[in-house]
């Protein structure tokens, strides 16, 4: 073919690109071998985009989720959980952390599509979740998740807030949802190690669960498939952080942005990123520099997808009766049984003994804020013979003279035998009287946990003890009413007035 001189100059163009392009490839392959600690196989090798079964069975888990029909008992479980997380970002909302919260709401925070519960004010759906997060871990009141020692429904629910008013989901997408968040948080968690991971690591497992969860929950909204599924958790994984100097935190107000406010954020921040059109790498949990290779090597990686779709982990996590810290819920269970089989006060007592874990003695014994510390529980519900939202948030009761004289009574035993029985946290409360009267139980099965759930009535009596202070009776009666029929609502939006101040 005769090539005319615009060809021709259009050819040696691109020959000179391919000469530039070949030397631009050999200086980075010769700048590559001048630095030894860049393995360049391995990047090579990153390049082909392996799939592992375990990711591809999750991430096609994860998108079909949103269409999964769930059985009746699972749905209960979630709208129980779902209405004990938003009580808590209610009643949080008046706490310090949530009032922390609201002055980064109030300073740095433009209006959006997203309501703030508990105000008239409105957010965009990645400050939406951070501070709802914040609010709902602002105390002890949210769930927890034993066996992979999280708390997940404070950044879950929020995450689903946030994304459901941002995509106008109905109902019930929304409780898949949530149902999505629990099975994929506590599920890495748990692969990792779940407490042992968490008892010997300087990492926040909280966080971790926490920030996976709500990816999961905000990427099912957001309606995305397999493979932006797989991206999602590339992002996370890049997201996933917290470390346990939380434990310093005397205000709570740090706490709660790592357990619930950082991990909601940042989940939905992953399913937005991928939503508007970024790509990731195809499977972080496997291959050359992976999640699990950073943070837990020895990690058992087929627990990812352990039942899933036929085990759900919502239906497995606790909904704690008292709203103090987790290892007070137990002894507060033995004392009340104790009180229920005699009578007597809280004057007649000469000593109350109390015997857990060294670890969880740890994070309750003698701390600065009343309901994460076992002594001042204990004395109140000698006094009150409850242990009341309000009573455990009543910090100048810590000063109050009497209640003192009874925290005095109070001994806490580190017992090294209750380690065994991890991660069920085992209780035993002896009270001795001043006449000589010795008492004791052993709890094992928490109120609230899934050998001994509480009862419908019981959670939604606390919700009413949470929110009636805040919404009034007649919008937290309407609001539990909604909660129990959210599969059929149209649009998620409907909670919306019910949620405001």
């Amino acid at each position: 073919m005769h090539k005319t001189p615009l060809l021709l100059s259009a050819l040696n163009l691109m020959d000179r690109r391919s000469v530039l392009k070949r030397g631009a490839a050999a200086s980075a392959a010769s700048a590559a071998s001048a630095l030894p600690f860049l393995n360049t196989t391995a990047h090579a090798a990153g390049a082909k985009q392996d799939l592992g079964e375990t990711m591809r069975l999750l991430s096609e888990h994860m998108a079909q989720a949103a269409v999964s029909p769930l059985a009746v008992e699972v749905i209960e479980h979630a709208k129980q959980h779902i209405l004990d997380t938003l009580a808590a970002i209610v009643s949080g909302g008046k706490l310090e952390p949530g009032k922390a919260a609201y002055r980064y709401l109030q300073q740095h925070v433009s209006p959006g599509k997203c309501s703030v519960i508990g105000s008239k004010r409105s957010a965009g759906p990645i400050d939406a979740a951070l501070v709802h997060g914040v609010m709902a871990h602002a105390d002890e009141t949210d769930d927890s998740h034993s066996r992979s020692r999280s708390h997940p429904g404070c950044a879950i629910v929020p995450a689903a807030w946030a994304c459901g008013e941002y995509f106008n989901a109905s109902g019930a997408q929304f409780l898949r949802s949530v149902v999505l968040g629990y099975d994929i948080g506590t599920r890495v968690l748990m692969a990792m190690g779940g407490p042992t991971f968490s008892y010997t690591s300087h990492k926040s497992s909280h966080s971790i669960a926490g920030v996976f969860g709500a990816a999961a929950t905000a990427g099912s909204l957001a309606g995305l498939n397999a493979e932006q599924m797989r991206w999602m958790l590339d992002y996370t994984a890049q997201q996933s952080s917290g470390i346990a100097s939380w434990r310093r935190d005397v205000d709570h107000i740090e706490k709660a942005f790592v357990f619930g406010g950082m991990p909601a954020r940042s989940g939905v921040t992953s399913a937005l990123l991928v939503r508007t059109g970024w790509n990731g790498i195809q499977d972080v949990f496997s291959g050359v520099d992976n999640f699990f290779e950073a943070y837990a090597p020895t990690a058992k990686t087929e627990l990812l997808i352990d039942e899933l779709g036929k085990r759900y982990e919502v239906s497995l996590t606790d909904i704690k009766k008292w709203t103090v810290g987790s290892p007070i819920q137990a002894p507060l269970d033995a004392l009340e049984l104790i009180q229920a089989k005699q009578r007597f006060t809280a004057n007649d007592v000469a000593e109350l003994i109390v015997r857990l874990e060294p670890s969880s003695a740890k994070v309750v014994d003698n701390r600065d804020i009343p309901d994460i510390c076992l002594q001042h529980m204990m004395a109140v519900m000698l006094m009150d013979r409850t242990a009341s939202f309000k009573a455990a948030h009543d910090k100048a009761r810590m000063q109050d003279p009497l209640t003192l004289a009874q925290r005095s009574k109070v001994v806490l035993v580190k017992d090294e035998s209750l380690a065994a029985l991890l991660p069920t946290r085992v209780a035993i409360v002896e009270v001795v009287l001043k006449d000589g009267t010795r008492m004791s139980e052993k709890v094992e099965a928490v109120r609230g946990t899934p050998r001994n759930p509480m009862t419908r009535q019981e959670v939604i009596d606390k919700a009413l003890d949470l929110m009636n202070p805040v919404l009034g009776q007649v919008k937290t009666k309407q609001l539990i009413r909604a909660v129990f029929e959210l599969e059929t609502l149209p649009r998620i939006q409907a909670l919306r007035p019910l949620l405001q101040a």
